[in-house]
């Protein structure tokens, strides 16, 4: 056991426990060689951020139209926050018309002063890739599009995306955009890196879930009435089943219900996918692959082999409690320790075929605790007291999202603690008592890995 004073204790788990935790190994060469014919691409856990693989992730590209995902987003918490609803009318403008009648792009021929819903309109984004019904959607969120850019950009700095930078809400060339170009010179396009798409994607699915509603159709027909266009809203993402392009046939993936396609000449073809299985939901970005089809097979190679060798396990369930830490001592209190219990799942996503150890150091909440390292009450029902952090101590690199390096969840008082009167505690021997109280030894761990 390592000893980390007395503010932590490290319980070592056995790695062979992790042997019924997944499925039959992979030779460790294959796994050594993965890697995915593209510029730049990564795969992430949609849950944790946990990064599974990453190549040139940093790497700040044109997305195309995989920037539409932050305009769904913000479309999305506009609709949170009551500015509009999804029947709430929107008036073409000559801006959206005019990328209507853009040739070589994808739009659905708004006409100038034609009427359409927020949901059409996000439909023809989310499904075709339409940039007069984004343009559209845009300019009712913010009046401008010059306006909705600088939320992108705020937003994407809000979320954590450093590589990033947007001069327009479709992805398109600010060339193309003629005399409505707003923001940057003729010659920008949107700018992300793989990790910020990802982190745009994982934002996306995590607060707004209902935009899978979205980009899980494969199509919608031409027809008259609400919610159809002249044209037929063709999905790009060839890998959603029952796609109807005969094309897209070969590569159907199970689970996979989105995200987003993108392609312009500089910025190649492009694809965010995402994918859940057994519970475990994966985010994969390829940017710059060669082809239409290339970006959908290397999309599938990077999902399968998420699939094929990660799994995530629950440890403990909110409200369990870890054994030998059932109670904290508590230092000045009518009672002498607290019950507690961990405040949310513990969770991990590691390889199948990782053999190393992994830690569980339980430490104390730092500003309720005494020079002695031991929690003062008083303490209130349900405050965090203190964390349980699972840490892994092997070889391979487990990077995540947001820049953490182990999962950690609070531990939570289960009851009240008053403050001990001067009298109670003046006759307790604190010290004495509690020497080493946060060194025991953890036992019986086998069965969080059965």
């Amino acid at each position: 056991m390592k000893q980390y004073g007395t503010k932590a204790v490290v319980i070592v788990l056995i790695a062979c426990l992790f042997t019924s935790l997944f499925l039959a190994a992979v030779p460790a060469a294959a796994q050594a060689n993965f890697d995915v014919n593209a510029e730049s691409a990564i795969l992430v856990d949609a849950e944790t951020g946990t990064i599974l693989f990453e190549k040139n992730a940093d790497l700040s590209l044109p997305p195309a139209s995989m920037s539409k995902m932050m305009t769904e987003y913000l479309v999305l918490e506009a609709l949170s926050q009551g500015q509009f609803d999804w029947d709430t009318v929107v008036v073409a403008s000559e801006y959206a018309h005019y990328l209507g009648g853009l040739d070589g792009t994808s739009r659905v021929w708004l006409a100038l002063g034609e009427e359409r819903t927020v949901e059409e309109l996000y439909t023809a984004m989310a499904v075709y890739s339409a940039n007069d019904a984004t343009v559209a959607l845009a300019e009712l969120v913010a009046g401008s599009e010059e306006r909705f850019v600088q939320m992108m950009n705020e937003k994407a700095a809000e979320l954590g995306m450093t590589n990033s930078t947007f001069v327009n809400s479709t992805g398109l060339p600010n060339r193309m955009l003629g005399p409505y170009m707003h923001t940057g010179q003729a010659e920008d396009e949107n700018a992300m890196s793989a990790r910020d798409t990802a982190i745009l994607a994982q934002a996306l699915v995590k607060d707004y879930p209902e935009v899978l509603r979205f980009s899980s159709i494969p199509s919608v027909e031409p027809g008259e009435g609400k919610g159809h266009f002249d044209v037929r809203l063709l999905n790009f993402n060839w890998m959603l089943a029952g796609h109807p392009q005969p094309d897209a046939k070969p590569h159907a993936y199970q689970g996979l219900d989105g995200l987003k396609t993108g392609y312009t000449q500089q910025a190649g073809y492009c694809f965010t996918g995402t994918a859940e299985r057994d519970g475990m939901r994966l985010i994969s970005v390829v940017m710059r692959s060669d082809s239409m089809a290339s970006r959908f097979q290397e999309t599938r190679k990077l999902l399968d082999y998420g699939f094929n060798n990660f799994k995530t396990q629950t440890l403990l369930d909110k409200g369990d409690t870890i054994e030998g830490f059932e109670t904290l001592p508590v230092a000045n209190g009518k009672q002498k320790e607290v019950p507690v219990a961990l405040g949310a799942p513990l969770e991990l996503i590691i390889h199948k075929d990782d053999a190393e150890a992994f830690s569980i150091k339980v430490i104390p909440h730092q500003e309720l605790t005494n020079g002695d390292g031991l929690l003062e009450a008083p303490l209130a029902e349900g405050d965090v007291v203190g964390y349980a952090r699972l840490v892994y101590e092997g070889s391979r690199q487990y990077g995540t999202l947001d820049g953490k390096e182990a999962v950690e969840v609070p531990l939570v008082a289960m009851e009240e603690v008053e403050k001990a009167g001067w009298l109670r505690t003046m006759m307790r021997g604190i010290g004495a008592l509690f020497s080493g109280a946060w060194s025991k030894v953890v036992d019986g761990l086998k069965n969080w890995f059965s």
